[in-house]
């Protein structure tokens, strides 16, 4: 059964960080390009970032440009998402997907994980 599952999220104060995973089991995460996604209660879903399968394309959102960085480790077969400088209205519940490549990240993927809850607040 190809399943990612997230980990990672949590209640941090604004300027605070978290490091988000994304784990695959079932399948090999090598041929994958991952996408995390967010969505805000009321919102739209959006992407955030993308990595390609060998890392050496990433792509952010204007939003997080700077503040995010995303990574990948295919021997433990994980994505990682670095947030840092967090704000009120990065609050969400994030989500990792596998898809081809990066293009066109934004419009989803063909594998999805449940999901991490993200909260920004003092």
């Amino acid at each position: 059964q190809l399943q990612l599952v997230e980990s990672g999220g949590g209640l941090v104060q604004p300027g605070g960080s978290l490091r988000l995973s994304c784990a695959a089991s079932g399948f090999t995460l090598d041929y994958y390009a991952i996408g995390w996604f967010r969505q805000a209660p009321g919102k739209e879903r959006e992407g955030v970032t993308c990595i390609s399968s060998g890392g050496g394309i990433t792509k952010y959102a204007d939003d997080v440009k700077g503040r995010f960085t995303i990574s990948r480790d295919n021997a433990k077969n994980t994505v990682y998402l670095q947030m840092n400088s967090l704000k009120p209205e990065d609050t969400a519940i994030y989500y990792c997907a596998a898809r081809s490549s990066c293009t066109y990240y934004t419009r989803g993927g063909d594998y999805w994980g449940q999901g991490t809850q993200v909260t920004v607040s003092s």
